[in-house]
């Protein structure tokens, strides 16, 4: 089951309203005792509907679960759909510049401060969530995999687990290499960490940076699942397709 309804964010001006989406398994409506562990998503019109997906092509997270019987509650949040690079401002940790998009102003932290301290709080209070650290996770794609990176590093506290599909690591390498050093992580930090085959020529020096990210993440003992994908290219018919792999993983002994 997934329920739809709407949700008021803080960018760009505290008042546009976006669709949140909430997965239930099905076992949630026969077992009222029952709580369950929690993934954040990020582009949530993405993540279930093919009707509501940016190029008519979703994830198809609900059928998959349904079928593989993941006890997991999904919560998703639709982007910023405002074509003045609205997505890349809500979900950038950092400022950065690029000769083509110009400067885009970082204000992914208040992305994540709504998260937490909002929109998760509505959740917990709301479904029969297992509202601690070791039970919340969060995943995302291309810049919503940069948020999720971002959120489990920056706001280790709250989340223990990520999946960082195709993650947009050129906006800011030095900044995120900076971020990893400085953070306190706690233990049995756990990572999901992909980019496609097909992905390394859209950026110069990404596989660089892919490569010396992860390694920065196993000196600070994150537990990284780190994959290159055959053939997986920037596009959510590719994301489907590592459902198995990064469900598993934010999944594993649950």
């Amino acid at each position: 089951m997934i329920n739809r309804f709407q949700v008021t964010v803080p960018l760009p001006d505290g008042s546009e309203k976006r669709n949140a989406y909430v997965y239930l398994p099905e076992s949630y409506t026969r077992n009222e005792k029952r709580r369950y562990p929690v993934l954040y998503m990020f582009d949530g019109h993405n993540v279930f509907f093919d009707s509501d997906a940016t190029y008519g092509k979703s994830w198809g997270l609900g059928e998959f679960l349904d079928k593989y019987k993941f006890q997991i509650i999904v919560a998703a949040v639709e982007c910023n759909h405002s074509p003045n690079n609205g997505r890349l401002e809500e979900y950038s940790p950092f400022t950065f510049k690029d000769p083509q998009l110009g400067t885009i102003v970082g204000r992914g932290k208040t992305t994540m401060d709504w998260f937490v301290n909002v929109f998760k709080r509505e959740i917990d209070r709301n479904y029969r969530t297992l509202p601690d650290r070791v039970h919340t996770f969060i995943a995302g794609s291309s810049m919503g995999g940069l948020m999720s990176l971002y959120a489990l590093i920056e706001y280790n506290s709250v989340f223990s687990r990520a999946a960082a599909l195709s993650p947009s690591l050129w906006t800011a390498p030095s900044q995120i290499r900076s971020m990893i050093a400085k953070a306190t992580v706690k233990p049995n930090t756990i990572l999901y960490m992909d980019y496609g085959s097909k992905e390394f020529g859209n950026h110069r020096t990404i596989r660089n940076n892919f490569s010396e990210i992860a390694a920065l993440l196993m000196q600070r003992k994150v537990m990284v699942n780190c994959r290159i994908v055959p053939g997986g290219t920037h596009c959510e018919a590719s994301w489907e397709r590592q459902l198995p792999f990064f469900m598993n993983t934010l999944m594993y002994q649950e």
